[in-house]
């Protein structure tokens, strides 16, 4: 059972992409709820996202999958549609670009780069596929991160590291997570909560941790594995 606003959100959301093929902005959603605040979008889209309304794509910033509609929604020829946020559109993966398994591995999508220190632009496409044991996967979908920076050392996390992540939009404190920061920016930090904000902390002595409040940090993902090459 949806709350209203919870309904309207989704309502909303759905109707702009079937009309113009784009999504609403933040902002824009903000406006026709009448909130005061994009925090309180998070935290709708979030509650929608756990009713399994809707899925948030760890790899591309602000971007939503809607993957079902209530009853009262429902219309004949209802077929998900993947929303895009800021990130760069892509063109689609060939089938080998999500994991597959072979001989006692998985081969994952590696996404791109991320910061082991200054938060860099959030990741938006698959550069390769890496082979990762099928010991180092669980359940759930996961990916690879190239590592770039040194802030993840005393972790044992070095630049030019491949991580393997698995996509989550939780963690708890003290996991090492794929931050996405104001929607704009990806890093990969020891998330920590604090006096109701985000801290993400480096494992490097000489980088300060970056506190933020908890509606401008999503999680996209927590690292599950790592594989370097010598």
């Amino acid at each position: 059972m949806l709350t209203k606003k919870q309904l309207d959100l989704l309502e909303f959301i759905h109707n702009r992409v079937q009309r113009d093929g784009v999504p609403p902005s933040f902002d824009e959603m903000k406006e026709a709820l009448d909130l005061r605040s994009k925090s309180g979008i998070h935290r709708l889209i979030t509650a929608l996202e756990e009713r399994g309304f809707i899925r948030r794509l760890a790899h591309r910033a602000r971007a939503l999958e809607v993957v079902k509609l209530p009853d009262s929604m429902t219309g004949k020829g209802f077929t998900p549609r993947v929303i895009e946020g800021d990130a760069p559109r892509r063109a689609p993966q060939p089938r080998n670009a999500y994991p597959v398994e072979a001989a006692g591995a998985i081969e994952l999508p590696v996404m791109g780069r991320i910061a082991a220190g200054v938060p860099i632009e959030a990741i938006s496409e698959v550069s390769h596929n890496v082979s990762v044991p099928q010991s180092m996967i669980g359940s759930g979908d996961h990916y690879a991160l190239e590592v770039r920076g040194d802030s993840m050392i005393d972790a044992g996390i070095n630049d030019g590291d491949i991580v393997v992540i698995r996509e989550t939009s939780t963690a708890e404190t003290g996991d090492i997570v794929v931050a996405l920061v104001e929607d704009q920016e990806a890093t990969l930090k020891r998330l920590r909560r604090q006096n109701g904000m985000i801290a993400l902390e480096a494992a490097n002595p000489a980088y300060e941790t970056r506190l933020f409040r908890d509606d401008q940090v999503k999680v996209q993902g927590r690292l599950v594995g790592l594989i370097r090459t010598y």
